[in-house]
C-alpha cells in the first residue's frame, strides 16, 4: 500500500497549485480530483480539451494513483464525459477512477444499469470503477453496496470509512465490503463529526489496514482531509501521512 493525498483536500488552489501544496507536506502520491463544481479541473474541460486537460495533469513530479470524477451532465453527455476521462486515466497509466453512487431513492435497477455500463466503457480503456461509500448515496449501507458489486461484475469500491462511522450505520461493522475495495479514503471521524482533527476519533488505522491486507488490497491509502475553521490544515494532512506510514 501506499499513502497518497486527494486535490480535492485544497478545494481554493487550482490544480497546479494543489500539485505544489502536496510536494511541500511531502507527499509522493495524488489523486486528482475532476469535478465538474471545482476550479481545479472538470470532466467537461477533459471531454472538451483533452490534451490540455492531460498536459495539466502530468505538470507535476507527484505520481497519480487514482482519478476522483464528478458530473454534473446527463444523458448521453454524462456518459461522453465519462469516456473522456477514462481515456485521460489510460494516457497517464492510471487504473482507478472513483465515481460516486446514485442517491437514495434511485430505483436499484436504474442504478444497475447506469453501473454496468460505466463498467463497459471503463474496460474498454483498461480501467476500474471505484464506486464510493458515501452518506445519502445507495452505497451508505454496506450491504447494498455488495450487492452492487454482485450485479455488476468487475465493479469496485472506493472505501470511505467516515460514511459508515458517521453515517446511518453509526460505526457498524463493514467487514463485508474489503474485498471489492478498490480505492480508500481517509481522515478521522466520530458518531456525531464527519470530520474530526487526526488522532481524535474513531477511526482504527490499523486494524484497516490489516482488514486490507487481508484482501492482498495494495493500492493508495488516499488522505482526504478538507480545511477546518481554526484547525491548521498542513499540519492535519502531515500527521496523516506520518501516521499512516508508521503503519504500513
Amino acid at each position: 500500500m501506499i499513502v497518497a493525498a486527494s486535490t480535492e483536500c485544497f478545494p481554493e488552489l487550482s490544480l497546479p497549485a494543489a500539485f505544489e501544496r502536496l510536494v511541500d507536506l511531502e507527499y509522493t502520491s495524488v489523486e486528482v480530483a475532476i469535478h465538474e463544481q471545482s476550479n481545479q479541473l472538470r470532466p467537461s474541460q477533459v471531454a472538451a480539451e483533452f490534451d490540455k486537460a492531460l498536459m495539466f495533469c502530468r505538470s507535476t513530479r507527484l505520481t497519480t494513483v487514482s482519478l476522483s470524477l464528478d458530473f454534473t451532465a446527463t444523458g448521453e453527455e454524462y456518459y461522453q464525459q465519462f469516456q473522456a476521462c477514462c481515456r485521460l486515466a489510460k494516457a497517464m497509466k492510471v487504473v482507478t477512477l472513483v465515481v460516486p453512487a446514485a442517491e437514495l431513492g434511485t430505483p436499484f435497477n436504474e442504478e444497475i444499469e447506469r453501473l454496468r455500463r460505466l463498467h463497459a466503457i471503463a474496460t474498454l480503456e483498461g480501467v476500474l470503477v471505484g464506486l464510493k461509500t458515501q452518506i445519502g448515496c445507495l452505497t451508505e449501507n454496506p450491504d447494498t453496496a455488495v450487492v452492487l458489486c454482485d450485479q455488476v461484475k468487475g465493479l469496485g469500491l472506493t472505501l470511505d470509512p467516515s460514511h459508515y462511522v458517521a453515517g446511518p450505520l453509526r460505526g457498524g461493522k463493514y467487514r463485508q465490503v474489503m474485498k471489492y475495495v478498490v480505492n480508500v479514503h481517509l481522515r478521522d471521524s466520530t458518531k456525531d463529526h464527519f470530520q474530526v482533527r487526526v488522532g481524535q476519533g474513531e477511526i482504527e488505522y490499523g486494524r484497516l489496514i490489516s482488514e486490507l491486507a487481508k484482501e492482498n488490497y495494495r493500492r493508495a491509502l488516499v488522505v482526504h482531509i478538507a480545511p477546518m475553521e481554526d484547525v491548521d490544515h498542513a499540519g492535519e494532512m502531515r500527521k496523516m501521512r506520518l501516521l499512516l506510514e508508521s503503519l504500513l
